[in-house]
């Protein structure tokens, strides 16, 4: 006979659902990635990817769109940033996102110097159109390799009660595949960006620095997967497996630069059971 909930232990698993629905909503890939993790985990990475996916709707999407002007698109982002520190000090939040991820980040350790760089880069998109190698590398630390060290944070504490610091050399992986993702979709998304968002980040219309990017792009996926094997075993399929996906999306970045690239749902699926099986995270060419 299942024990009855308690009313704290309930809250926590409706936040829990909430954020499923969101990460379940919005990415397919990382939705298919994240159910390779081991039940110890799982839960804890689509909380942290709901509050990073509802943070860029405010920046990118409907919360932009709601905003009369630039003040109050700022508004708006402090109010979740304020929301979601006081959450993690106190354990609770009324919105169920914040409550969710507050829950991962006290049981796994993220602190608010991970928190506050990535709400950095978020108020970066308000106003910032056109990004130098300095602000591109201080925009993109904020806006994903921060999130990486978060899932890093649940990948060795969640589960344990203790915050364990994590090893120098699977703190630059994680640092290493977040920048990776980033500037893949930095590339992939470059027509909307230049055309819709009014945003560089890349300068991927230069030919000669589309391939500087692409050139980094590789040396950042192989760092990442020499130190895929150090991870925790319940980890190291889905890791494996967004790995290989944007991989798959950096080659096709390569041959169609003219095109919005995408991984076809065949080739997911091969790569899926590929990580499945065992099967380790293989290099891209240099």
């Amino acid at each position: 006979m299942s024990r009855r909930l308690s009313d704290s232990e309930r809250y926590d698993e409706t936040a829990s659902a909430a954020a499923a629905v969101v990460i379940g909503h919005y990415s397919t890939s990382f939705s298919l990635a994240t159910r390779m993790f081991g039940p110890r985990v799982r839960p804890h990475v689509r909380n942290v990817y709901a509050l990073v996916r509802i943070a860029d709707e405010i920046v990118d999407g409907p919360g932009r769109g709601a905003c009369r002007d630039t003040e109050a698109l700022r508004a708006l982002i402090d109010a979740l940033e304020s929301e979601t520190l006081s959450a993690v000090a106190s354990g609770f939040s009324t919105d169920l996102i914040v409550h969710a991820f507050a829950q991962t980040a006290r049981e796994s350790g993220i602190t608010e110097g991970l928190i506050r760089p990535f709400f950095d880069s978020m108020r970066t998109d308000i106003d910032v159109t056109a990004h130098d190698s300095t602000s591109h590398d201080r925009y993109v630390y904020g806006s994903a390799e921060v999130v990486g060290l978060m899932c890093l944070q649940v990948f060795l504490n969640a589960g344990y009660h203790r915050a364990r610091t994590a090893p120098v050399h699977l703190t630059a992986g994680a640092r290493r595949l977040g920048a990776a993702f980033q500037d893949i979709n930095f590339l992939r998304d470059s027509a909307h960006d230049r055309q819709v968002l009014g945003r560089d980040y890349v300068g991927a219309d230069d030919p000669a620095q589309r391939e500087e990017v692409l050139r980094r792009i590789r040396r950042d996926l192989n760092a990442a997967a020499r130190v895929i094997p150090d991870l925790p075993p319940d980890c190291r399929r889905a890791v494996i497996l967004a790995h290989q996906l944007f991989s798959a999306l950096a080659r096709r970045l390569e041959t169609n630069p003219t095109e919005r690239a995408s991984v076809p749902t065949s080739a997911k699926a091969f790569i899926a059971v590929r990580a499945l099986l065992g099967g380790s995270a293989s290099e891209v060419a240099a």
